[in-house]
């Protein structure tokens, strides 16, 4: 767009990390003596709730690997922009590049956007699912903010709330006595996170000429202030160029202090 083609994968980024949140989760049965018997880790999977239910409904038994239950799955939803986090437009990031000494990349401040996630807990007995509830509680008070490293060329990580909405529940025990019962607790979440546009090619100014005018409508300048690279870090101020470092043999990222020269005129 606008003759500009990139992606960040920041959308993926963010899919990822939220998906990670809930990929560790392992849930214990125990018998009537307090001994477990069985220790589970909960699978998680990216797609709509009504798809695992489908499933679920071909194999009452709940017989395939791929449907066993307790399960997760996470969706996201919507995404909105978030006016009251935006940036000016003024700022950017920048980073020396590689192969040419004399430009610097640059990107723009990102745009803040509010991206909805769902995850559902679905389990055949309720006390499963409670397990898997109580285990995710804890960490929303009511946000969990991780650092999510979001463009790799500037080395960007940002710390990006996740807030847990709301919690609701649903038990589908209403159907005939040969339908299995599917308990699904379903959280609704909200990722505060930003876009970056593309990284532009710039030029570095190492020269710099203002002039300053007494009147608005005078035509010469009653003094001109140049700056440029070249003062050794421990010179002191000076007005001869013949005594410093040539600009044009400067780098991007060599650490030069700067000459800064006024001359007044009558």
């Amino acid at each position: 767009m606008f003759g500009n083609e990139f992606y960040n994968e920041t959308t993926r980024r963010y899919v990822a990390t939220f998906g990670t949140l809930f990929n560790d989760i392992v849930i214990s049965r125990k018998d009537n003596a307090g001994s477990t018997i069985q220790r589970m880790k909960v699978p998680i999977a990216y797609g709509p709730k009504q798809k695992f239910m489908a499933r679920i409904a071909q194999d009452e038994n709940f017989s395939a690997p791929a449907i066993t239950l307790p399960r997760m799955s996470f969706e996201l939803l919507t995404m909105t922009y978030a006016p009251e986090r935006k940036l000016t437009r003024l700022l950017h990031d920048q980073t020396p590049r590689q192969i040419d000494v004399d430009s610097y990349k640059s990107q723009y401040a990102a745009v803040p956007y509010n991206l909805d996630f769902e995850l559902n807990i679905m389990a055949k007995y309720n006390e499963d699912g409670i397990k898997v509830l109580e285990q995710i509680l804890p960490f929303f008070t009511p946000d969990f903010t991780p650092k999510i490293k979001l463009i790799d060329e500037f080395e960007i990580a940002l710390d990006v709330p996740i807030i847990l909405n709301a919690i609701s529940s649903e038990d589908t025990y209403e159907n005939d006595f040969q339908t299995r019962r599917v308990i699904v607790w379903t959280l609704s979440f909200t990722l505060k996170g930003y876009y970056f546009g593309p990284s532009l090619n710039k030029k570095i100014i190492k020269f710099a000429e203002t002039n300053l005018y007494d009147k608005m409508d005078a035509e010469e300048p009653v003094a001109t202030i140049t700056n440029q690279p070249g003062l050794t870090a421990n010179g002191e101020p000076t007005t001869d160029i013949s005594e410093t470092v040539p600009y044009t043999d400067i780098d991007s990222d060599d650490d030069w202090g700067l000459i800064v020269t006024i001359e007044e005129f009558e």
